[in-house]
């Protein structure tokens, strides 16, 4: 197998590993990589919402309540949580969503102070259509990758992520130097992600 060629991200770690030799810098690898990836796939994710005049939120909204099955509708709580976003952020989607027809606001049959948000027959087809055109993007996005390496990658961006989640109990705080043992490299953390 023949060694890839040195990227950007390589560049940088080789300068600071000649500029800072007593610092580590091999996690910006990682960090870098991801950082530098993540600004890309939403480059190349943007275009299929746009065309159909929705940002990146409107459609996490659609296809929140398409996937959660008929009569895709769900509570304001129930769409923040499964979207993550805070309940101002959920309010301000909706609201332009109903104004371009593709929701619609009703009444909670189990309490009427509180209401559901639902697709309008509509905003099912406009979701349907987009979600089709959305995963052939993905897909091209992936194509440079087997089968096999993906489910490498998806192994280890679960290992990743379940990492971040849990923290390292021995994990300094950023800048904290009283838990570094004297004479012990650094390591470079997120802040270090490859731009500097």
């Amino acid at each position: 197998m023949t060694r890839p060629e040195p990227d950007h991200v390589d560049a940088i770690v080789a300068q600071w590993e000649r500029e800072r030799p007593d610092l580590d810098p091999s996690p910006m690898h990682v960090i870098g990589r991801i950082s530098r990836l993540a600004a890309t796939v939403e480059e190349l994710l943007r275009p299929v919402f746009a065309a159909r005049g929705l940002g990146d939120g409107d459609f996490d909204v659609l296809a929140t309540l398409r996937r959660s099955g008929a009569p895709y509708e769900l509570t304001p709580t129930e769409l923040g949580a499964s979207t993550m976003v805070t309940s101002g952020a959920v309010t301000k989607r909706v609201d332009r969503l109903e104004r371009a027809g593709l929701v619609e606001r009703r009444v909670d049959d189990s309490d009427a102070r509180g209401r559901r948000i639902r697709l309008t027959q509509q905003g099912l087809a406009l979701i349907d259509e987009s979600f089709a055109v959305h995963m052939d993007n993905e897909a091209r996005m992936l194509a440079g990758l087997t089968a096999a390496e993906r489910s490498d990658l998806v192994r280890l961006l679960r290992r990743l992520a379940e990492s971040f989640a849990a923290g390292s109990p021995h994990r300094p705080a950023p800048g904290d130097r009283r838990s570094r043992a004297p004479g012990t490299r650094r390591r470079v953390g997120a802040a270090d992600d490859g731009e500097e």
